[in-house]
Formats: structure tokens, sequence, C-alpha cells
């Protein structure tokens, strides 16, 4: 894959507006028209630079913030879908077919391994879940029919850093397609330029960073993206997931602001991991020095945007977990709901609810207990206010 001109500033994604405006103008059509025939004709055997032929192929609002995605990811190209999870699905089965394997880190989102696990089953293409960290035993899991090594750089819920500069080495080696999932590092690490082929987003969570729509993408080199797209094999093409140009005007300035609210996050989630950890709870932030992987995803984030804004402690008990999030939820520390990227905090019991489609069996290989939180910290201005409200919090459930 040719990396995208490192001379660019990782947040260096602006797109000026067609008549000097500082924000590009919203495409509200679903068709085009053609000066000619053959132009028409040629859109459905060849992709044209900016020819648009219909809005389920291609728009120029959406592409708009795909050129901005593909800049902030130092890839070449890359496209809007309507959901993480779409993309997903696509990236998946543009890559494989019937009789193909796919090998998967066992620490993914419950909905990420319900799809490999439950449903591209039923299309005779078999997953194989293992330990991301064991080196030997990912080189081993790929077999001849092994067509990608799939992980998300920080794992959900547990924050488990993946050795992507040495997955990049053995994908490489056994001529596999490295997917990443970088929804939870959006700036904090760049997938592409440590060997990733493609990296992929729920545009939801951090990216936007309003919880006020469903969005995702999938950044990659050109050919990839052009093959996403191909009016007879395309799967965003036949499949339609299709980013709603209006949401994804929104998205484009929310973006703008993203490497602001990143800092804060990371600010305010080092800072609760903190007062957590001194309140003797088992803390899952690779910002703090316990943390296993601390200094390998400290050598290798970009610097400047800290750990990350999402963090995961245990409670001992699912009881416990559930006393806490609604004491935290009436102490105002945040929102006891799923998701994530917010500029509130939000917190979940991820074992029963975005995890549950895991089976119990699997979580526990996982270490996802029952009395798992996962907190994603807001970018509240005083830190030490939410740690009070935490305090107060877990002082009322522990007597």
């Amino acid at each position: 894959m040719n990396r995208f001109d490192p001379s660019i500033e990782i947040q260096d994604y602006q797109v000026f507006g067609e008549y000097g405006g500082v924000n590009p103008s919203i495409s509200d059509s679903s068709t085009f028209t053609f000066l000619q025939a053959e132009t028409m004709e040629k859109a459905f055997s060849e992709s044209h630079e900016g020819c648009f032929l219909y809005g389920r192929h291609k728009s120029p609002t959406n592409n708009y913030l795909g050129e901005a995605l593909a800049r902030m990811e130092h890839t070449e190209a890359a496209m809007t879908t309507s959901s993480g999870m779409s993309a997903i699905h696509c990236t998946l089965l543009q890559i494989c077919s019937a009789g193909d394997n796919i090998v998967c880190s066992q620490t993914v989102y419950g909905g990420t391994f319900a799809l490999l696990k439950n449903i591209l089953s039923r299309f005779n293409i078999t997953t194989t879940f293992v330990d991301i960290h064991d080196l030997d035993q990912v080189r081993d899991a790929i077999q001849e029919n092994t067509r990608v090594l799939y992980c998300e750089t920080l794992s959900n819920p547990l924050l488990g850093f993946a050795p992507i500069p040495e997955l990049s080495k053995i994908s490489t080696q056994k001529g596999v397609k490295l997917v990443v999932d970088n929804t939870f590092t959006p700036l904090l690490f760049t997938p592409a330029n440590h060997g990733a082929d493609v990296v992929i987003h729920s545009i939801t969570k951090f990216i936007n960073g309003a919880s006020d729509c469903i969005a995702g993408c999938i950044c990659a080199d050109q050919s990839f993206i052009d093959s996403l797209t191909d009016v007879h094999t395309g799967l965003c093409m036949l499949t339609g997931p299709v980013l709603d140009t209006l949401r994804s005007a929104g998205i484009l300035k929310n973006l703008h602001t993203l490497h602001l609210r990143i800092k804060q996050h990371s600010k305010n989630a080092l800072a609760m991991a903190r007062k957590l950890e001194s309140h003797e709870f088992p803390v899952h932030y690779p910002g703090l020095e316990s943390h296993p992987d601390h200094e390998e995803f400290g050598s290798l984030r970009n610097q400047e945007y800290g750990f990350g804004g999402i963090l995961a402690f245990d409670a001992g008990s699912l009881e416990q977990a559930r006393d806490l999030v609604i004491a935290m939820q009436r102490e105002k520390v945040g929102y006891f709901a799923v998701s994530l990227g917010f500029y509130k905090t939000l917190f979940s019991v991820p074992g029963s609810s975005t995890s549950s489609e895991i089976p119990e069996e699997d979580r526990q290989k996982m270490g996802l207990g029952t009395g798992i939180i996962r907190m994603s910290v807001g970018i509240d201005n005083h830190a030490e206010d939410s740690c009070l409200r935490m305090e107060k919090a877990i002082h009322s459930i522990r007597g």
C-alpha cells in the first residue's frame, strides 16, 4: 500500500467548498445526470474520478468525508458506510468467499464476534479465534484458506493492545490481509503506518462524538476502495450501506475538533483510572503503568493524544457492577448507556450488554468477568469534580 504523504499533519484533513466556502456543499441528490451516453455506459464498467452515478455508488458529500478520513488514517482512500458493523461486514465479504477462513482476536466487540461466528458461518466462512498476543498461536492458526487476520487496536472492552507491527509481518509473510478496527483510538494510533491493510471505524463513536447518528468507514488503498464500489462485485455498491449525506456533512464538521476532544478524553480518563486504582479496583487502562501493554502501546502511539478515553474496571460481581453504575448515574458522573465517544461519560456492564453475544465460556477465556464496567470518559473541563462524584458513588455502595 502507498501510504499517505507523511509530511501532512495527522489532523490536517480540511476539505474546502467548491465555491470557496469553508465547508463543502451538501449534495442532496440520489442520482446524477450525464451529458454523454457513452460516459454513463463507461461508469458501469470502470471507475471515473469525479464522475457520479447513483448515491448508493458514490456521492460528492460522502467523498469529501472519505477524503478527510483517509488523510486522518494515512491511507490512499476511504469510504463511508451506514454503520461500523456494515463497514466490517462489507470489508470481510469483499475479501472472503465460501470456504475461506478468518483468524480473529478472541477479544473483540460482541457484535463483531456474533457476525463472525453466527452469520458468516452460514456462508461457509469459518473463523478461528486466537490470543492475539501469542504470535506463535496466530501464525499457526493461519491456514491455506485464511484470507484475513482481524483485530482491534485496543480490544473492546478490556483494552488489550494488539501487537500490530508484528501481526503485519505475519500477515505479509502468510499473504493475508491485516484488518484493524481502530474505533477506540482515532488519532491516538495510526494502524496503516504500522502495516495494516484495512482500517475500520465506527464513526458513531469518537469521530462524530455527539451520539446523534450511526456511521462507519473503511480506509485502505485505492484499489480496495474501488473494489467495494464496483457495480458488479462491490459489497458496498450491491448491499447498499449508504451514509445519508446530511449526516456525512455533520460528521465532517465534527471531525475538525477531534484532535482537541481526544486530548481531553485521554486526560480525563487517565485521572479517573488513577482514582479507581487508588480504590483498589482492578483497572484496565493502557495509560497506567500496571497495564501489561503500557510500554508497547506508549511507544507506538501518536504521543500528543494520550492513551485514549476508554477504561474498564472490575467491580467484583454483577450485582456490585449494577449497583455502582446506577450510583454513578445518580451522582451525575455520567450516563448508564451503551456506546462510547460521547462528550459526557457513558458506562455499561458489557458482560450483560455489549458483549452478551459472546458465550460465557468465551467471555471467561477473554477474562471478561460479570463485574466488568466499561467507561467512556467524557470531555468535562474539571476531571477532579467527576472523580469526587465517582468516589461518592463508590462509598455509597461500599457502605
